[in-house]
């Protein structure tokens, strides 16, 4: 199984150059029953990447479009009365998938985006009475604009809180740029890659990363790091329990795509700054500087 996710990993590589600890972090995401989003600015890959990860591990992929006029049933499904059977038929939304890309989710207005807080949070939708169960996996991946940009609502805390990270692509480096302007010159169209695994394997890893070990002074560490944000009046708010949860399951994944079976202090500094950089506003307005969290709290 991790052999699978090495050449997941060679293949996600070989369509989005350059950017070999981004896509690891997407996969531990995935891996950790997490969400992810992008933010950066339009022509970096984003939408490449989705469609690659989802192609690579043979999952279903659906795209929606956030826009002003982006209404919920949109994105979740809607009923529609049948004459001839003169009942409702309910015709799912394109939530119903196992990789969803929301694109520019924060051009959606407040009320579309806060249709996806159940599905991020439990993977089902609650409509006319009833309960829909999504399949399994799933997985939402989320691009965002720049907030200074025209048009955009910016995301509540509650909905940034679903996304397990939040990670920027950038530029390629230049040897990857000549690559890239050498395949527009021979292709017209990219090729993804061949599919590598499927949903039943998927569910099987996350599984397998739900068992990797943690010790009881590696968890002290994850406590101290919460803490630390949490006091001395540094930022607005601290790391939530649910955000100490989620490090953990990021750690876990993270060796995991090591071959490990067993968490070390190095994979929670790993995931950290993807994790925690979007759930801390600085007291004093100032940028949250993740690196001196991780250097004030002492390694076990």
């Amino acid at each position: 199984m991790v052999g699978t996710l090495r050449q997941a990993l060679d293949l996600l590589g070989g369509v989005v150059l350059g950017k070999d600890t981004q896509l690891r972090l997407s996969l531990a995401c995935l891996l950790a029953r997490g969400h992810l989003l992008i933010e950066d600015i339009p022509g970096i890959g984003k939408t490449t990447l989705a469609k690659a990860l989802a192609v690579v591990l043979g999952l279903e992929f659906k795209r929606v479009q956030f826009t002003n006029d982006l209404l919920p049933a949109d994105v979740l499904g809607v009923s529609v009365f049948d004459a001839a059977e003169s009942s409702f038929v309910f015709h799912p939304g394109p939530v119903f998938t196992n990789v969803l890309l929301a694109d520019e989710i924060n051009r959606g207005t407040p009320r579309t985006q806060s249709a996806l807080l159940e599905v991020m949070e439990e993977q089902q939708v609650s409509l006319d009475n009833s309960t829909r169960l999504l399949p399994r996996p799933f997985f939402v991946l989320a691009t965002q604009n720049a907030l200074d940009q025209a048009g955009t609502y910016p995301l509540p805390e509650s909905q940034l809180d679903r996304f397990l990270f939040r990670i920027s692509l950038g530029y390629p480096d230049l040897d990857s740029e000549l690559e890239l302007l050498g395949r527009s010159q021979s292709a017209g169209r990219q090729v993804l890659p061949e599919a590598v695994s499927n949903a039943d394997e998927v569910l099987d890893l996350q599984e397998r990363v739900d068992h990797v070990r943690t010790s009881a002074a590696l968890l002290r560490y994850v406590r101290d790091l919460l803490d630390w944000t949490r006091t001395g009046g540094r930022f607005v708010n601290g790391l939530s329990p649910r955000a100490g949860q989620a490090l953990v399951r990021a750690s876990r994944a993270w060796a995991f795509l090591d071959g490990r079976d067993f968490v070390l202090p190095e994979d929670v500094q790993a995931v950290f700054p993807s994790l925690a950089g979007h759930r801390l506003r600085s007291a004093d307005g100032a940028g949250v500087d993740l690196t001196a969290i991780l250097a004030a709290v002492p390694i076990p």
